[in-house]
C-alpha cells in the first residue's frame, strides 16, 4: 500500500453523500496532541473559531484573527490522518465580498492543507457560497444560532422557538444547500425545526444542540470531556476530565510539599564513570 492511500482522508463530497445515510460524527479540534486521539472516531474535525474561548480565554468568537485559526489548522492537520479537517473562517475575513472571501479562504486551505472551510450565515452568504464553491473551495455553512453574530443576537439564544421565525431559517438552509455548501451546521435550533430542515434539504445537516434526526453531529471536545468552566445545557459530558486533571494537580503538589517527589525512579541517574 502507498504512503497516499494508507494516509487518505475524508472528503468534503463524501460526507456530501452521506445524506440520509450513516450519521455523520464529528468533533472539534484545536490542537495536534487532541486531533490524534480522535481522529480515527470521527469523519471530520472542526477547527472551530470557538477556539477562542476555549483555549484563549476570550468572551466571544468575534476578536478571533485568520492567523490564530491559521496556527491551529496547522497543529491540527498535523496531529490527524484520517478525518476531513474543515477550519472556520473568522469574523471579519469573508463578509466583506465574495472576493475578499476567497482570498482568505484560499490562504487558509493553502497554508493549513485542510479540506473545507466553514462559515456562518444563511441566505446573505449564499452568492459567497456559490463564488468560492465554484472556484475549488469546499464550503460549510453555519445557521441558526450564529456564534459570530453574538452582539447583534444578544447573546446565545436558541432559535426557531417560535413557528413565525421558521420560514427564514428554512430559506436560509435551502439557499446554502442550492448554493453548493456540501453541508450545513443548524446550531441551538429547535427540534421540531432542525428535523424539519433535515428532512426537506438535499445536503447533510450537522447538528449542535438541534434535532437527533440530524445526518449527523457535533461537539465541542472540551465541552464532552467536562473541562469548559461552563457547558451548555444540551451538552452530554462522556468524561469529567476537569476533576481528574484538578486531583492529579491537587497530588502533585503535596507531593512536591512533602518531598515524596521526585522518587528516585523519577530522576536521571548518573552515568558510572
Amino acid at each position: 500500500m502507498s504512503i497516499q492511500s494508507a494516509a487518505r482522508r475524508v472528503t468534503a463530497p463524501e460526507i456530501r453523500a452521506r445524506k440520509g445515510g450513516e450519521p455523520i460524527v464529528s468533533l472539534t479540534a484545536y490542537h495536534a496532541h487532541t486531533a490524534g486521539l480522535i481522529d480515527a472516531y470521527v469523519d471530520f474535525l472542526l477547527v472551530g473559531d470557538s477556539l477562542g474561548m476555549v483555549m484563549h480565554g476570550m468572551d466571544n468568537t468575534v476578536p478571533v484573527p485568520l492567523e490564530l485559526m491559521i496556527m491551529h489548522g496547522q497543529a491540527v492537520m498535523r496531529g490527524s490522518r484520517h478525518a476531513l479537517v474543515v477550519v472556520d473562517m473568522p469574523f471579519g475575513s469573508y463578509e466583506e465580498s465574495p472576493a475578499a472571501a476567497f482570498r482568505n479562504a484560499a490562504k487558509v486551505m493553502k497554508q493549513t492543507g485542510c479540506g473545507a472551510i466553514k462559515l456562518e450565515g444563511g441566505a446573505r452568504m449564499s452568492k459567497t457560497i456559490r463564488f468560492l464553491t465554484e472556484r475549488g473551495i469546499p464550503v460549510m455553512a453555519h445557521i441558526g444560532l450564529t456564534p459570530q453574530s453574538y452582539h447583534v443576537m444578544g447573546g446565545f439564544k436558541t432559535q426557531g422557538r417560535e413557528k413565525s421565525g421558521w420560514q427564514s431559517l428554512e430559506d436560509d438552509a435551502r439557499q446554502v444547500a442550492e448554493a453548493g455548501a456540501f453541508a450545513v451546521v443548524l446550531e441551538a435550533i429547535a427540534e421540531p425545526l432542525a428535523a424539519r430542515i433535515t428532512r426537506d434539504i438535499a445536503i447533510p445537516t450537522i447538528g449542535i444542540g438541534a434535532s437527533a434526526a440530524c445526518d449527523g453531529q457535533i461537539l465541542v471536545l472540551e465541552d464532552m470531556l467536562g473541562l469548559s468552566p461552563s457547558v451548555p445545557g444540551f451538552v452530554r459530558k462522556f468524561a469529567n476530565l476537569k476533576a481528574q486533571i484538578e486531583d492529579a494537580a491537587r497530588e502533585y503538589g503535596d507531593a512536591v510539599k512533602d518531598r515524596s517527589f521526585p522518587a528516585p525512579e523519577h530522576t536521571y541517574a548518573m552515568k558510572d564513570e
